[in-house]
C-alpha cells in the first residue's frame, strides 16, 4: 500500500511539473542536415530554432565561415578539428581556397545512390547475429561501410595511416573485422567501387575466388574491389552487390576461422526480429 502511494504522489508530482511547463532538463540539442533535394545546410535545436544556408559553389574555406556562422546563429559552440584527415598534405579548412567545386546534379546522384547501397548493405547486415556495425559513413573519410566482428583480438595495428592518428586506427581495429563498403572514388582507387576487406588478413585471402566474375582483389589497396558500374548496369544489381558481400566475407571468415555456427543466422527482413524457437 505504501508503495502504491509512493508512486501516486510521484505520478502527481510530474504531471504537475508538466502542467505548469518547467523542463526537468535545460540542455538543447542541436543538429545538422544535408538536404541533398533542396541543396541546404539546415541546422535545428530543441528549442525550435532554425538556421540554413544553400550548398552551392564556394570554396571550403567559404563553407567553413558560414558553417561556423551557422552555429553561432543558433547559439550552439562546437570544437572542430580543422583539418581533413586520411590524406597527405591535407589543407586546413579555414585556409582551403583551392577546392571551390560543387555540381548539385552529381550530389544528387551520389545520395540517390546511397540510398540504394545503403538498402542493399542493412539487408546483407540482417544475416549476422555477432556484434556488426550499423551502415554507416565511415569515420574520417567518405565511404559507406558495415564491420562484421569475429569477438576476437586482433594484433595491434601497424598504423601509419596519412592523416589519421595511430591511437584512433589501432583502436578501430582492435578487434578481428571483415569490413565491406562503398567508396565514390579518389586516391588509391579512381573510380567509384565496392569493397571488401579483412584485419588481420588472412593467408591466401587475396587469391579466394569471389563472385561475381568481375571482383578481384587489388594488391594496391589490399582489398577485393567490384566497379559500381558493373553493379548499376547489371539486371540484378541487389544480387550480385550480395553476393559479393557474402563471397568476400566467407573468404575472411573461413580463412580467419571465426565461430560462424554462433556469429551466423539466415538473411532476415530489415527492421523485422528475427523469429527463435
Amino acid at each position: 500500500m505504501k508503495q502504491a502511494v509512493a508512486l501516486l504522489v510521484l505520478f502527481e508530482d510530474l504531471a504537475k511539473l508538466f502542467w505548469h511547463r518547467k523542463p526537468i532538463f535545460t540542455l538543447v540539442l542541436y543538429e545538422f542536415d544535408f538536404d541533398l533535394i533542396e541543396h541546404r545546410l539546415i541546422g535545428s535545436s530543441t528549442d525550435g530554432s532554425t538556421a540554413s544556408f544553400a550548398l552551392e559553389p564556394m570554396t571550403v574555406a567559404e563553407f567553413y565561415d558560414r558553417f561556423l556562422a551557422l552555429t553561432d546563429e543558433l547559439g550552439v559552440r562546437i570544437e572542430i578539428h580543422g583539418t581533413p584527415n586520411e590524406i597527405s598534405d591535407p589543407i586546413p579548412f579555414a585556409k582551403d581556397t583551392k577546392h571551390a567545386f560543387y555540381d548539385a546534379d552529381a550530389v544528387h546522384r551520389f545520395w540517390r545512390a546511397l540510398v540504394q547501397i545503403d538498402r542493399v548493405f542493412k539487408c546483407f547486415r540482417t544475416g549476422f547475429l555477432g556484434k556488426v556495425s550499423p551502415v554507416h559513413l565511415f569515420w574520417g573519410s567518405f565511404d559507406l561501410a558495415v564491420t562484421r566482428f569475429s569477438g576476437r583480438v586482433a594484433p595491434m595495428h601497424p598504423g601509419g595511416i596519412p592523416g589519421l592518428p595511430d591511437v584512433v586506427t589501432r583502436e578501430a581495429y582492435s578487434h578481428e573485422v571483415s569490413s565491406a563498403g562503398f567508396w565514390p572514388g579518389g586516391g588509391p582507387v579512381e573510380y567509384p567501387a565496392f569493397y571488401s576487406y579483412a584485419y588481420p588478413t588472412p593467408a591466401e585471402f587475396s587469391v579466394q575466388p569471389v563472385a561475381p566474375a568481375e571482383a578481384f582483389f587489388d594488391q594496391k589497396a589490399g582489398e577485393f574491389l567490384l566497379p559500381y558500374s558493373v553493379v548499376r548496369n547489371a539486371p540484378d544489381p541487389d544480387q550480385m552487390l550480395l553476393s559479393f558481400l557474402e563471397t568476400t566475407y566467407d573468404a575472411a571468415a573461413r580463412l580467419g576461422r571465426w565461430n560462424r555456427a554462433e556469429l551466423e543466422c539466415p538473411r532476415g527482413l530489415i527492421g523485422v526480429p528475427r523469429r527463435v524457437e
